[in-house]
């Protein structure tokens, strides 16, 4: 049995083979989870709000442009319908990452995927951000289903390298975030940077398993210190000392840490800064979730005939090098 196996049983099976394999690994079926368990009302609502100021302020600017004359072209931005996301067990924080910006955006249908074990306080924090679609069902049968069954658009949120794998395989037939992987932290120690801290940041970050990267730079020498920081496009960054001053160069990271009072819990569970980040070097070419991830952009063009005639001569020109005919022939009003 591989992940693959369970994603492609899925795709042909639909629900019932997410309940064959849930029942085979978990020992449970899925079901909707009952909110419950010890939930911090108060901190889950503070992250909450200041998840959503931050990025209801992240919003894309509409663009309307008149080319040239008779020739007008849009581009503006449309919430997703529906998106699917992925909650670690237990991890009420990262229900709110992924929910709140999706609310903030527009989405208009949320369904959440968690493993039986801390499902109800899962759904307790969903109940509390008015999310009523809460399901106990975890592992790569989890996203699969979220693909196949609720047929979401996009599918979000941070898992084992199990649900990644899995992500990873639907992506072909509906969207993702990103693979986020195991837990990745960069300590930069520059001169006057207090060592402790920098142990501290990387003693947090252990916490998350024994496949976490952890890793303190020395950051006597600034230009190598970035040099190390851009090759290894960490997850989190924390800068120390002297090396606060990289702060505004490093490019290839998820979320930057700056000075000893920002300690990278911070963002994890209070901030409204995502917490949902690139790992494995992929913040070389993506960032965390932001307001975007749950929007998409809808090109608009416009053209009088006026606009056409005038565009007419490019379109011929490249249709015929191209050997398009009936595109040339389509511009002929």
């Amino acid at each position: 049995m591989s992940v693959a196996d369970i994603v492609e049983d899925v795709r042909a099976r639909g629900e019932e083979a997410v309940r064959e394999w849930a029942v085979k690994l978990d020992g449970v079926e899925p079901a909707r989870a009952i909110a419950g368990g010890e939930l911090p009302v108060d901190a889950v609502r503070t992250l909450a709000g200041r998840v959503r100021r931050f990025h209801e302020a992240q919003r894309p600017r509409d663009v309307r442009l008149e080319i040239e004359p008779g020739v007008e072209l849009e581009r503006r931005w449309a919430p997703l319908d529906s998106v699917g996301i992925y909650v670690p067990r237990g991890l009420v924080s990262t229900l709110v990452m992924c929910a709140v910006p999706a609310q903030a955006a527009g989405v208009g249908r949320l369904v959440v995927v968690t493993p039986p074990a801390g499902a109800s306080l899962v759904a307790a924090a969903a109940e509390l951000l008015g999310i009523g679609e809460v399901w106990a069902v975890g592992g790569a049968q989890a996203i699969a289903g979220l693909a196949y069954v609720h047929r979401v658009d996009k599918i979000v949120g941070p898992g084992n390298p199990y649900v990644n794998e899995a992500k990873l395989l639907v992506s072909r037939d509906v969207a993702i975030d990103l693979p986020a992987g195991p837990s990745e932290v960069v300590v930069v120690l520059g001169r006057g940077g207090d060592r402790r801290i920098a142990e501290l940041e990387v003693a947090a970050q252990a916490e998350h398993g024994h496949e976490a990267v952890c890793e303190i730079v020395d950051g006597t020498d600034l230009e190598a210190a970035l040099a190390r920081v851009e090759e290894l496009a960490p997850e989190h960054v924390v800068l120390l000392g002297e090396a606060e001053t990289l702060a505004g160069r490093i490019r290839n990271a998820g979320a930057v840490f700056v000075g000893e009072s920002s300690p990278v819990a911070s963002g994890d569970y209070a901030t409204g800064g995502n917490h949902v980040l690139p790992t494995g070097r992929w913040a070389r070419s993506t960032g965390g979730l932001g307001l975007e991830t749950f929007m998409k952009p809808v090109t608009v063009q416009r053209l009088s005939a006026d606009g056409l005639a005038l565009v007419r001569r490019t379109v011929e020109a490249l249709a015929a090098v191209e050997g398009m005919t009936a595109h040339a022939a389509a511009v002929q009003r």
